[in-house]
């Protein structure tokens, strides 16, 4: 009983935690419907502050304490300035670009702590006066990790008297259920915004400096709290202070037990977690229904098919990628062949997206069930490379067939938090399952045969095959079926009421979606000679969405645009330099900022103008 009372009290320190960062990213996403991936970034620099303060000035309780309150108001003023110098110009674009906003601060801000404080982990002095431990029925249990038990319902408890018994907390409890209305009364929208992304972050700055007594502090704490936190806000219920609680004490013991009860699928428990409280309560335990899903692509201009010359380009395009291999070199063919898989991955999400209204935040588990069907074949049963390139869609399309019908019964958030799930669930079963998928070893040798082995060979298949599933999702998007998506994305009510199934053809397009991403990750399997779990992670999804948000989600040529921009950017920052991700994190803050309906939106704008002067 004291082993278990023990674990018990280590499942509310990390419940705390774990608090401290949702509750940030509560308030932020209730107010401003910003989904904020920078905040794991801002529980990072909390911590590396907090390591840089407490080591100057944490020998007494006061220099510990006070360091980490002002790494703490330090991260809230970078998420201030953040909002004033960022996210302010773009609350008029739709709100997926400001998601790839957040996502450039990210890049910018991982390169930057590594250039400050080095690439190795750091270790933190324990908090004066708090280094032991106390026996728990005889039992040590460290005295800090106490401290942080009592911390998290002290915040709770504060941020309650900050929203229900200021004006400034009315206020944003205002904005938050109504924005429009509370505009309209006469509330600041930009003040109020930047209080909030100022709470917001000095709450993960927080979460991350007390972490230094705990743990070392790196450069990969920001992906990993992140992924948690959305979690946590998810299944408490968007805008749920309480929630959020709640779903923290929760998710803490599941942590805490997960691995002595169920020690094969502890990776994976919190999102299956997840999956069923979804599936039982669509908004969460102690979430409300929202009039409209947040994350949803927002309506653009019809899309018109090409007439006149235009309606050539893309047959003109493709003769031109098919005669480079006629002067271009071996290095070339192999970064064009990673573009063409690349376009079709991020013309597959496009689908979801642009015609669908979908933000799928695991997208790339289907890339990862394409690749693996394709390896796994090949490398088992000896399949000639035809047959494995022919199995990548059916076995991709197959996963996004069953995860498809429980996602799209939830919109907005949930709908995209509910596709992470899944993806998490097939990622960790590949990891973990050594003797079908080789486990974190991956898969070796999966080589196109002799007839396909050349770079110019193999670049024409690539170019053939994935340049034919372009132009079939082309064909969807302007078929009856593409239409009808495009009616339920932008009034589900509407479209229902007409009789059409909106959730049938979401359904469908999930799957369809599903099987172009497994197409183009059979085709990247045999261009690498080799797949690994890294594949279906969670990185290769939100690469996939930058390049479509990049391209643009009103035009068809956005993904593959995107796509193009995306690799080609990161290909030659990553040859250039050894801080590429700043500087691909910059140039992304330009696009953004520069062509807020994505470089092809723009171009199509530019074009629109012309022709009507």
């Amino acid at each position: 009983m004291s082993f278990y009372l023990v674990q018990f009290l280590s499942g509310l320190a990390t419940a705390a935690t774990l608090f401290l960062v949702s509750s940030g990213l509560t308030i932020v996403f209730g107010v401003t419907r910003i989904v904020n991936f920078a905040h794991g970034s801002f529980y990072m620099l909390g911590a590396y502050l907090g390591w840089t303060l407490v080591e100057r000035w944490g020998t007494t309780p006061l220099g510990f304490w006070g360091g980490v309150a002002a790494a703490s108001l330090a991260v809230g003023l970078l998420g201030a300035l953040m909002e004033v110098g960022l996210l302010r110009r773009l609350y008029r674009s739709p709100e997926l670009f400001q998601l790839l906003a957040t996502f450039g601060v990210v890049l910018v801000v991982q390169d930057a702590a590594s250039w400050i404080w080095g690439a190795e982990d750091l270790l933190g002095r324990r908090a004066p006066g708090l280094k032991g431990s106390i026996d728990i029925l005889d039992q040590p249990f460290p005295l800090y990790d106490l401290v942080l038990i009592g911390l998290g319902p002290l915040v709770l408890g504060l941020l309650w008297l900050l929203f229900n018994r200021t004006r400034w907390g009315t206020l944003v409890r205002a904005a938050t259920q109504d924005r429009d209305m509370a505009s309209a009364l006469g509330v600041d929208p930009a003040r109020l915004f930047t209080g909030v992304l100022f709470l917001g972050s000095a709450l993960a700055g927080l979460g991350g400096a007390l972490q230094v007594p705990r743990e070392a502090v790196n450069l990969h704490m920001d992906m990993a709290i992140v992924v948690e936190a959305f979690v946590v806000v998810v299944v408490g219920g968007m805008g749920s202070l309480t929630g959020a609680f709640v779903a923290s004490l929760l998710i803490g013991q599941l942590q805490a037990f997960g691995i002595l009860v169920f020690p094969q699928i502890t990776l994976v428990l919190v999102f299956l977690f997840m999956a069923v409280v979804l599936v039982i309560r669509p908004y969460g335990l102690l979430g409300r229904a929202e009039d409209a899903p947040p994350t949803a692509a927002s309506p653009g201009p019809p899309l018109i098919p090409s007439i006149g010359p235009a309606r050539w380009v893309p047959a003109l395009l493709l003769a031109l990628l098919a005669a480079v291999p006629l002067v271009a070199g071996d290095y070339a063919l192999i970064v064009l062949t990673e573009v063409v898989i690349l376009a079709l991955l991020a013309a597959s999400l496009h689908l979801l997206i642009g015609l669908g209204g979908l933000v799928s935040f695991g997208h790339a588990a289907y890339f990862g069930l394409g690749a693996y069907g394709a390896a796994l074949l090949v490398k088992h049963l000896a399949a000639p490379m035809p047959l494995a390139l022919a199995a990548a869609p059916l076995v991709a399309g197959l996963g996004a067939l069953a995860a498809g019908w429980f996602c799209v019964r939830r919109s907005g958030l949930y709908f995209a938090m509910l596709t992470l799930a899944f993806a998490q669930i097939v990622w960790s079963v590949t990891f973990q399952w050594y003797g079908v998928t080789g486990g974190d070893n991956g898969v070796l040798g999966v080589w196109p045969p002799d007839w396909a082995a050349g770079k110019a060979a193999y670049y024409w298949l690539t170019l053939a095959l994935a340049g034919g599933a372009l132009l079939l999702l082309r064909r969807a998007a302007f078929a009856p079926f593409g239409y009808t998506l495009r009616a339920g994305r932008d009034s589900a009510l509407r479209a229902e009421s007409v009789g059409i199934d909106v959730r049938r053809h979401q359904w469908l397009s999930f799957a369809l979606a599903g099987s172009a991403a497994g197409l183009a990750g059979g085709l990247y399997a045999f261009s690498k000679g080799s797949v690994f779990p890294t594949l279906m992670a969670v990185p290769v999804s939100v690469d996939a969405l930058v390049m479509v948000l990049m391209g643009g989600i009103q035009t068809l040529s956005g993904p593959v645009v995107g796509a193009a921009l995306f690799h080609l950017l990161e290909t030659e920052a990553m040859s250039l330099t050894d801080w590429w991700r700043l500087v691909l994190g910059a140039v992304i803050l330009v696009l953004v900022l520069a062509f807020p309906k994505g470089v092809a939106g723009f171009a199509r704008d530019l074009w629109t103008r012309g022709r009507d002067t």
